[in-house]
């Protein structure tokens, strides 16, 4: 399943940054809370997109008769972004949120989310540091709890590997090497596409190489979407599409499904979902396929980026806020709930002892010639690097999309298109009235 965000950690300065940019009147502690002391069982609303989530939550409901919570269907990204913040100004919303980890800081910067960290009991210990990280902002403070994680592998077609002499590459460079021979071999095949219609794959990979987008100095937002890793990226993948090393056409489409289930294209930069996107899109695929750690920027190095994962935040408004933390926490932590939500919502989890679990026991099917799928996938995940995200994630995925799909078409320079991207997100920043440097 295809998830849409990627980690993020912004320094301990972000909560005053976040403040001084945001011009909303409400609060996310949980002293300014409204609180409901009518009698009877507490209701408890909770919008999410996640598939099956109705059905994790019947498990709670029936074991819990005195809290008894409502799954809302919404659509995802900006939509439940702009959905949520619109009825917490206006004095509502729900109880609970599914909220990407991206989206976090304009969600605290516009005082939807509640600080559950009184709530949050020992939740820190089961999920990874830079998992933890995001919910945190980098403060004391606790705005969500992790629920799933999106880690970058390499896919491959090994039958082709093997037909056109290739290697699984573990550096960067290994990779060109290995498009620019496949080309050479059979030009009706490419190793892979850039693809400019989902940011998140992008930020992933710039955040393996380094990349820090948005920090905190005190008050001032320090924007650096076009730093120095990031342009090493942009610039290899640039370069590669360039010299037409490897194709330029945009992912999730029909043409794009055909490529990978016919041969046309071989190997597929994605994160621990992709056996569901492969199943779907290429399936005469099954069983030919493989995953391996994502290529290098050094030979030796160990590190990955991510593409996808959510959290559950409180909001601010809620009544009802200490039940809502508690249903959060169980949530994403209890063993029963996690592998629920593997099951039903086709989840990846965020916390640590279920990437192991008897849920993920079993290579997904579209890999059973890969039976440690899940094995691999825990210790990739394991190899995370932090990322910085900020109040204006939206406009610059917007932008990305609009600048590298145009550089992509024309095979021109990505490094200017990544200046467009910060350009575009600084002026946003400005006239939401955030301080900025960068």
């Amino acid at each position: 399943m295809h998830r849409r965000i990627a980690l993020g950690v912004v320094s301990s300065a972000l909560a005053t940054a976040l403040v001084a940019g945001c011009s909303s009147s409400g609060s996310s502690s949980t002293n300014s809370a409204p609180q409901d002391t009518s009698s009877g069982p507490v209701k408890l609303t909770y919008w999410a997109w996640a598939p099956g989530l109705d059905k994790v939550v019947d498990i709670w409901n029936k074991a819990n008769p005195d809290i008894q919570v409502t799954v809302e269907k919404q659509a995802s990204g900006d939509d439940l972004l702009t959905k949520v913040i619109t009825a917490a100004k206006a004095g509502g919303g729900p109880d609970l949120v599914q909220a990407e980890y991206q989206a976090l800081p304009t969600l605290v910067s516009n005082s939807v989310l509640a600080d559950i960290s009184k709530q949050d009991g020992s939740a820190q210990s089961k999920f990874a540091s830079g998992i933890w990280s995001q919910v945190t902002l980098g403060s004391n403070a606790v705005y969500a709890i992790p629920q799933d994680s999106g880690p970058l592998m390499f896919y491959y077609r090994t039958d082709l590997f093997q037909k056109y002499g290739l290697t699984v590459p573990t550096t960067w460079d290994e990779f060109a090497a290995d498009a620019r021979k496949l080309r050479q071999q059979d030009k009706s095949k490419y190793l892979t596409t850039f693809s400019a219609n989902d940011p998140g794959l992008f930020a992933g990979l710039a955040q393996q190489a380094g990349a820090k987008w948005w920090t905190t100095s005190g008050d001032t937002w320090n924007v650096a979407l076009n730093d120095a890793a990031t342009k090493k990226v942009a610039s290899f993948w640039g370069g590669l599409v360039k010299e037409g090393a490897i194709d330029n056409s945009p992912m999730y489409t029909p043409a794009w499904s055909k490529a990978l289930d016919n041969g046309t294209q071989i190997a597929w930069v994605s994160a621990v979902w992709a056996p569901g996107v492969l199943t779907s899109s290429a399936p005469s695929g099954k069983g030919k396929w493989a995953m391996a750690p994502l290529p290098q920027w050094t030979k030796g190095q160990n590190v990955t980026g991510s593409w996808g994962g959510s959290s559950t935040g409180v909001l601010a408004n809620s009544k009802h806020q200490d039940a809502a933390a508690k249903f959060a926490l169980w949530l994403n932590t209890d063993p029963a709930a996690v592998a629920a939500l593997v099951k039903n919502s086709y989840v990846y989890p965020a916390a640590t002892e279920a990437q192991t679990g008897d849920a993920l026991k079993t290579a997904p099917d579209y890999f059973s010639n890969q039976p440690d799928f899940y094995t691999q996938a825990a210790k990739i995940a394991a190899t995370t690097a932090p990322a910085a995200w900020g109040p204006n994630v939206n406009t610059a995925y917007s932008a990305f999309k609009d600048a590298f799909g145009k550089a992509a078409q024309a095979k021109s320079d990505f490094t200017a298109a990544l200046d467009t991207v910060e350009q575009t997100t600084v002026a946003d920043m400005k006239k939401q009235g955030f301080k900025t440097a960068g």
